[in-house]
């Protein structure tokens, strides 16, 4: 039985695992959109969402000191970044201590822009390419803008039941 066993394992090892959704939510907060497998996607999703709340009490929070702690606390989630190796979008090194410019977008930009959303910051879309190789099936992972709204799933009303007369 799998009892109390939340996440996906993703076939790989604890330490692999932790590094996979490290690279891949440094690659989103970077980017604000990344190509990823399903699986990864939606294995990503609740981890981005714990950083981006951090960064999201920083920025609500007056005190400096708690606003450090929120910081600090990011960073211990997203492990030693010393030469982390992050790039443009135009592929050209970040040269500038890598840790310090995804940290400081998590907090300056990324955390401000939700400060009044209750959650939810991120959406996937499956695409309909699959992976070359193993045809594995793709989703795009992207953090919502400012005002953007998530759409919600429109259900098609019940049938009404009409009541049979007694007779």
């Amino acid at each position: 039985m799998r009892h109390l066993k939340a996440g996906r394992k993703l076939n790989r090892n604890s330490e692999h695992r932790r590094a996979l959704m490290r690279n891949l939510s440094r690659s989103l907060i970077m980017h604000e959109q990344i190509v990823t497998t399903v699986a990864k996607a939606k294995a990503l999703r609740p981890f981005v969402e714990k950083l981006i709340t951090l960064a999201k009490k920083a920025a609500a929070s007056t005190d400096k000191i708690q606003a450090l702690h929120y910081r600090r606390l990011a960073i211990r989630i997203l492990g030693p970044t010393h030469d982390a190796g992050m790039y443009t979008k135009e592929n050209e090194p970040i040269l500038d201590r890598a840790a310090d410019t995804f940290i400081k977008k998590l907090f300056n930009d990324i955390g401000p822009r939700y400060v009044d959303r209750p959650g939810g910051y991120t959406r996937i879309l499956k695409r309909s390419t699959r992976r070359l190789g193993d045809a594995g099936e793709t989703a795009l992972i992207a953090l919502l803008g400012k005002g953007e709204q998530k759409p919600k799933k429109e259900r098609a009303p019940a049938p009404r039941v009409e009541p049979t007369p007694a007779t």
